[in-house]
């Protein structure tokens, strides 16, 4: 597959010359994400789970000789890939030693490509979920605690078979993230005897989706299924939706989950259903709690994930011995993954100490943390529907 076990020789020789003696004193980890753009309404929890992770650390006084963990925050803007590499390029300059993001994929995969690499960086992003992300090219240096959207169409197929949906219309947002998951959607639902018909692309930014709407419409199928963002396209194709009287149940993909879209659609939206990257049981219940005393949402999409991404570069870099990313990258795999003791939020310093010892630990984390083949998430899914008004959980997949 994509993993090429070592970085070229430049790059591991310049992230030698950056990061030798760096294991004492202060860690900074960068943390790109979309603050503006079509899913700001979930990123601001997002990097206060990651910072909490890192918190965690520095209270802890067991991450190498003592070292303290400073997080450093920058703007994807989601869908904006010269604001994502430059911020990524200025992240470096100023002495990061792992960057957690991208968010959203075109992104994550233009500053893999062009800052990442040439830098000899390690990424770990909590929400970019494109199947073209699993087959590139990364010198072993990309990985992601949030499964493929390969994974999530198998999914959604399964919830609407489950939910004796026979045919749906298809819309996605026009970019590798909407494009990859709706191939997946529309693979795996024809394949369990489904219809699409229809698959449409539509562009963020507009202020009328009547056409596209009217278009959906003419195509026909028991309910819309909108691959898009819930602050941007996706809200408007919805509104235009319900405008019209065109559809009035969404089928509703990981990037349309948020507490935003049931709170700007209203009523109208309950019964919409759909799928999210989740997990429940001690991790999550583990972070909500610590979440809840930090004062944000740790159930928020994706915030358990950047927790967990967080705390993968922590715990690999003990296991290293190094803040050197072409030393602790090849230890990401072993920590996240059995044999050893298992870790949950709220026990990094137990697993540094373990680390410190010689010994081996699975990190668990907040989201049932199991990464497979090139370095992604092996995925489970919580199912959700919206009751009066909020995202309800009906099922873990």
């Amino acid at each position: 597959m994509k993993k090429l076990l070592m970085a070229t020789a430049a790059s591991a020789l310049m992230a030698s010359a950056a990061f030798s003696g760096a294991n004492a004193g202060e860690v900074k980890l960068g943390i790109l994400i979309g603050f503006t753009g079509p899913i700001e309404s979930l990123t601001g929890p997002m990097a206060a789970g990651a910072e909490l992770a890192m918190k965690e650390v520095s209270d802890s006084g067991k991450l190498l000789d003592g070292s303290t963990v400073t997080p450093m925050r920058a703007d994807t803007g989601c869908i904006d890939n010269g604001l994502a590499t430059s911020n990524a390029e200025r992240l470096i300059a100023d002495g990061i030693a792992g960057l957690i993001g991208g968010d959203c994929s075109g992104v994550t995969g233009a500053i893999l490509q062009n800052v990442a690499i040439p830098n000899g960086m390690v990424m770990i992003s909590p929400s970019a979920t494109s199947p073209g992300l699993s087959t590139m090219e990364d010198n072993g240096l990309f990985f992601r605690t949030s499964p493929s959207d390969a994974r999530e169409g198998q999914v959604m197929a399964d919830i609407l078979t489950d939910r004796g949906i026979k045919s749906i219309a298809l819309t996605y947002t026009n970019n590798d993230y909407g494009k990859g998951l709706a191939d997946a959607i529309v693979t795996s639902f024809e394949a369990v005897g489904g219809e699409v018909t229809i698959s449409a692309a539509h562009e963020d930014g507009k202020a009328d989706y009547s056409a596209e709407v009217g278009a959906l419409a003419s195509a026909g199928g028991d309910i819309l299924v909108v691959a898009g963002y819930l602050d941007q396209g996706g809200l408007g194709i919805i509104e235009a939706s319900l405008d019209s009287g065109a559809y009035d149940t969404f089928g509703l993909p990981g990037g349309m989950i948020g507490d935003s879209l049931p709170k700007n659609v209203g009523p109208d939206l309950n019964g919409s259903f759909g799928q999210i990257a989740g997990s429940g049981g001690k991790g999550t219940d583990a972070l909500a709690a610590m979440s809840k005393a930090a004062g944000f949402d740790g159930t928020s999409p994706y915030a358990p994930e950047s927790y967990d991404a967080a705390a993968l570069f922590m715990l690999a870099m003990q296991a290293a011995n190094s803040t050197d990313p072409a030393v602790y990258g090849a230890k990401i795999l072993d920590v996240a993954n059995a044999p050893g003791e298992k870790i949950y939020p709220g026990e990094l310093a137990k697993g540094l100490e373990i680390l410190a010892g010689g010994g081996e630990i699975d990190y668990v984390g907040a989201s049932a943390v199991e990464l497979i083949g090139p370095g992604e998430s092996a995925g489970s899914y919580r199912e959700i529907e919206v009751k009066d008004g909020k995202n309800t959980t009906v099922k873990f997949r």
